[in-house]
């Protein structure tokens, strides 16, 4: 099988004689453990059978197509879940782009024309309450079925636990929702992050607390106001800053419109960087209004001390696990 990572944006890009493949589908927003199991088992049987490793997913959410008012928040943009697939080790990522003509597609048809036909599954791999076709009709037996026509096997793969929870999407978003970004680390295996460009604040804060870096962030999911301890890294040169980052409004400066503010931790040297990735670890506590811009200054630099002790505890059990933590740097 290729050694080169591909993307095909479309059916029409899918060269002839693709398979066979190891085939799994899905929308995979936020490629979280339960994802990655589906993954690994793909990548294993391809591996094992000299087959492509490969996923099928959507552009855009299928919701909103079908049902615009209930299309959820997504946690990764496209490009961000293509590089997320390519680090799981596939071969190939196939993007569906999904119009109302692929949402009527019938069950028998989608697994005959796109699964077997033009794809080449000889395995197919998903979660136990995987649905398709048309209204959702087609379930993990109707697939069963289909697949001993079309000449596939079927896995169901078991939900992945944390803490008595089914990792899911779903609960990602509200953990984030809420700020429980910690329990949001062990549900995606890393932490949840925002991306986007760097906006110029008001400069109140450099001036009467201490200096920031403004994000306006392209993710649609934002973790609940507060204060966190983050990681923050250069999206063009890739360095990297232990960090403590505000979502909030800036109440003791009477502001009136949210912001997101990352206070780097090392000195910011070379360039000002213009894209950010804000990866978000540890919640601190509430945003609140203080008296003073003094006693905010305070208050943040107790929070900087608390995350600098977060952060050594941090690398200090992935060393003894032998697990890196990404983007920690202290």
């Amino acid at each position: 099988m290729p050694d080169v990572f591909a993307v095909y944006r479309s059916l029409e890009q899918v060269p002839a004689g693709f398979g066979p493949a190891a085939l799994t589908v899905g929308n995979f927003d936020g490629v979280h453990q339960g994802h990655a199991r589906i993954l690994r088992e793909v990548g294993a049987l391809a591996r094992e059978r000299g087959w492509r490793a490969v996923a099928l997913t959507f552009d855009p959410h299928p919701t909103r197509i079908v049902a615009p008012d209930r299309a959820p928040r997504l946690l990764t943009t496209l490009d961000l879940r293509l590089a997320l697939l390519e680090q799981a080790g596939l071969d190939a990522v196939v993007v569906l782009p999904f119009t109302a003509e692929v949402a009527r597609l019938e069950p028998a048809a989608f697994v005959r024309d796109i699964l077997a036909g033009k794809l080449g599954a000889r395995a197919v791999v998903v979660g136990g309450n995987f649905r398709f076709g048309r209204r959702h009709a087609g379930d993990v037996k109707m697939l069963q079925a289909l697949g001993g026509e079309c000449g596939f096997e079927v896995r169901v793969a078991e939900p992945v636990l944390c803490r008595g929870e089914v990792v899911s999407s779903s609960r990602i978003r509200g953990l984030i929702g809420e700020g429980a970004v910690s329990r949001v680390v062990r549900m995606l295996g890393r932490p949840f992050s925002l991306d986007g460009s760097v906006v110029r604040g008001h400069g109140v804060g450099a001036r009467q607390a201490v200096p920031t870096l403004n994000l306006a962030p392209n993710t649609e999911v934002l973790p609940a106001r507060g204060v966190y301890v983050t990681c923050t890294r250069d999206a063009d040169t890739a360095r990297r800053w232990p960090s403590v980052t505000n979502i909030g409004y800036r109440p003791t400066f009477g502001g009136t419109e949210l912001s997101i503010e990352t206070f780097l931790l090392r000195p910011l040297e070379g360039p000002a960087p213009q894209r950010l990735s804000v990866a978000f670890w540890h919640r601190l506590r509430d945003e609140k209004k203080f008296p003073a811009p003094e006693d905010l200054r305070r208050q943040i630099l107790g929070d900087v001390a608390t995350a600098e002790k977060f952060l050594r505890r941090l690398q200090a059990s992935a060393r003894a696990s032998a697990i890196p933590a990404p983007g920690v740097t202290t």
